[in-house]
């Protein structure tokens, strides 16, 4: 929201103020700009209001000090003229929510002055114990965590004056009687700015932050014992619509990412040819990896990325995500420039994270106790066009879900994988499989990639359909459970998985092609086939770990199935288990809406069962299907 500095509006008179409730009542949400630069935002369903006051001087305007509130679904912006009209305002929206809920919180914040060194809560303590013990709490585990800072221990101040010094109290006391209204003034110790008041940037957001959760927090608590309203956390206090500069920065980074196709970019198109060398080689050649040519300017695309002003967001949940979600798009874009090179490995590592010891244990210990089959019988083989017919199958049953699902299958000479980018299905042309694995497949791309695109194309926010940070790891956790689910993941299915770690592990120790090749193939009884296709995608680029998240990911998720997490909700879009937080507070927020598609297998009793024994412990070993 951008601060209006038009003094051309009309005075807040009885009239404008009774048309603005009651647009209020009517459309649950009310925002307008006010005379003298003011500005309202206000839900209907939340009894209270975090006020601020311009100064009178608009060039001197303590900016950094106004963000604290900007990111509140209730805040009001007291302009620079007609005070009384504002005190008017005031009375009559805590009149009217006070009828709906009992009570109505008005909470006025303010910064010390320049030396302040401490929080200073001013309200009736005998009248709101509970809030303000909170409120007390909550700033001094703020002031704990930031202790370089020397602050003092945060002070409640119990007085009829709440509002900064040399100024006219918002509401007397004897009005907020007669309009069922409670005050609270906070004095806020200015660190986030120098002398000139200019805010220290970086500090500045996380210092914010912190402190709107803990104002969330307290004001959750007056709501919870105060008022009759339904708000059930404090996570809900956020905005529900979001901000137009938001909206526009998470479509530019969704722009960012899907104008080039990351994992097409480093997967080889000579990848036949590096085959047929090597296994006429007699396991010894390997050809240079050729790469398609970028249809993007590196260069160019990181200066966009670094141009969208994400300092200016005021959503502390959504400021957290876009932040790091640049990150992962500087290192994707770095990455394609660098393939081929050592480069490449290195942001690969810190893309995809390193190996735990815990998940190479569990790698190892799979390949001892699961072997490989070797020569297994098939009664049928399907091939691209069968899975191609297959995959349209499972489309009409999201259609039956929702009319404007759509996607697309394509059959290429020049990919090497099955694999879905931005919400479509790459076919390799040879592609050959036998009938038992395709159910375990279709769901693993259809009933998880798919899905989850279109899921997250439905949300307002589009980053949730391209993905979050680190949105790889739960995704194909999600997708090999799945396989699981419905009764398909092989021996040596997960043999593979483990298998990549173990490639991946071996990589980032120094090892080459061959190398990694005869530690599969002579160490761990792969197949040649089987262990060509892990060490192809293993040194795609000069290293690439993507592939450590399919076990990795299946760990991360039996773990939160075991810790009560539900299975459902993770359909949403594409993210990772720690953005779950982020996404539940959405949710509560309002700002996301239902899911539009659920996998076919998620509703039967096989699915019940099977998630029943993960919950219960079983090792991974055991969720083999015969």
């Amino acid at each position: 929201m951008e601060v209006s500095t038009s003094n051309e509006l009309q005075p807040l008179g009885e009239a404008s103020i009774e048309k603005m409730i009651k647009d209020l009542q009517e459309e649950c949400e009310l925002e307008r700009h006010l005379p003298g630069g003011g500005y309202i935002h206000m839900s209907d369903e939340l009894p209270y209001l975090v006020i601020y006051r311009l100064s009178q001087d608009n060039e001197n305007e303590d900016r950094a000090t106004i963000r604290f509130v900007l990111s509140e679904a209730s805040f009001l912006l007291i302009g620079n003229k007609d005070f009384e009209g504002y005190q008017r305002l005031m009375a009559c929206l805590s009149d009217a929510m006070s009828s709906k809920f009992k009570s109505f919180l008005m909470l006025e914040i303010f910064a010390g002055e320049q030396d302040c060194k401490k929080f200073k809560i001013k309200g009736p303590e005998d009248k709101l114990p509970g809030t303000l013990k909170v409120f007390k709490k909550e700033l001094d585990e703020l002031n704990n965590k930031y202790y370089a800072l020397d602050l003092e221990p945060s002070e409640i101040e119990d007085t009829a004056d709440r509002q900064p010094t040399d100024t006219k109290p918002l509401l007397d006391l004897q009005k907020l009687k007669d309009v069922g209204g409670l005050l609270l003034g906070l004095e806020i110790p200015p660190v986030y700015r120098n002398r000139a008041g200019e805010e220290y940037p970086v500090f500045f957001r996380r210092f914010k932050d912190d402190l709107v959760v803990a104002l969330h927090k307290t004001i959750y608590e007056f709501i919870r014992i105060q008022t009759s309203s339904g708000v059930k956390s404090y996570q809900a206090l956020g905005q529900k619509s979001l901000q137009k500069k938001l909206l526009e920065i998470d479509r530019e980074l969704a722009e960012i990412e899907t104008s080039y196709q990351f994992l097409w970019l480093v997967s080889p198109s000579n990848i036949r040819q590096i085959k047929d060398t090597f296994f006429e080689s007699n396991y010894e050649n390997v050809l240079n990896y050729h790469y398609r040519l970028l249809p993007i300017d590196p260069d160019v695309l990181k200066r966009k990325l670094y141009n969208l002003k994400m300092e200016e967001i005021d959503d502390p949940a959504l400021s957290y995500i876009f932040r790091e979600k640049r990150e992962e798009l500087d290192l994707q874009i770095s990455m394609l420039t660098d393939r081929g090179s050592k480069f490449f490995f290195y942001n690969s590592m810190m893309l995809f994270g390193d190996i735990s010891k815990d998940l190479l244990k569990e790698a190892e210990n799979l390949l001892r106790e699961v072997d490989e089959e070797e020569n297994m019988e098939f009664s049928n083989i399907m091939k691209a066009e069968d899975f191609k017919f297959l995959a349209y199958s499972e489309f009409d049953y999201f259609n039956e879900q929702d009319s404007n699902f759509s996607s697309k299958v394509h059959i290429r000479d020049d990919v090497n994988i099955l694999m879905v980018s931005q919400g479509e299905l790459y076919i390799p042309k040879d592609f050959k499989l036998n009938a038992e694995e395709t159910r375990a497949l279709i769901q693993h791309e259809i009933g998880t990639h798919v899905l989850t695109y279109y899921n997250g194309m439905q949300q307002p926010l589009r980053l949730l359909s391209v993905g979050l940070t680190d949105y790889d790891t739960l995704q194909e956790g999600l997708a090999v459970l799945s396989e699981y689910l419905v009764g398909g993941l092989t021996g040596n299915r997960m043999r593979t998985l483990a298998g990549r770690v173990v490639a991946a592990s071996a990589r980032m120790h120094g090892a080459e092609f061959q190398d990694i090749f005869r530690l599969l193939h002579q160490d761990y009884g792969f197949t040649p086939a089987r262990s060509f296709n892990i060490t192809s995608r293993i040194m795609q680029g000069g290293g690439f770990t993507k592939d450590i998240s399919y076990l990795k990911g299946l760990l991360e998720l039996k773990k939160h199935l075991e810790e009560g997490g539900e299975l459902a909700p993770l359909l949403t879009g594409k993210f990772s288990l720690e953005h779950m937080p982020i996404i539940n507070e959405l949710r509560e927020r309002r700002v996301l809406k239902p899911v539009k598609l659920l996998p076919r297998y998620l509703n039967t009793e096989e699915t019940t069962n099977k998630l029943r024994k993960i919950r219960e412990g079983m090792p991974l070993s055991q969720m083999i299907n015969a």
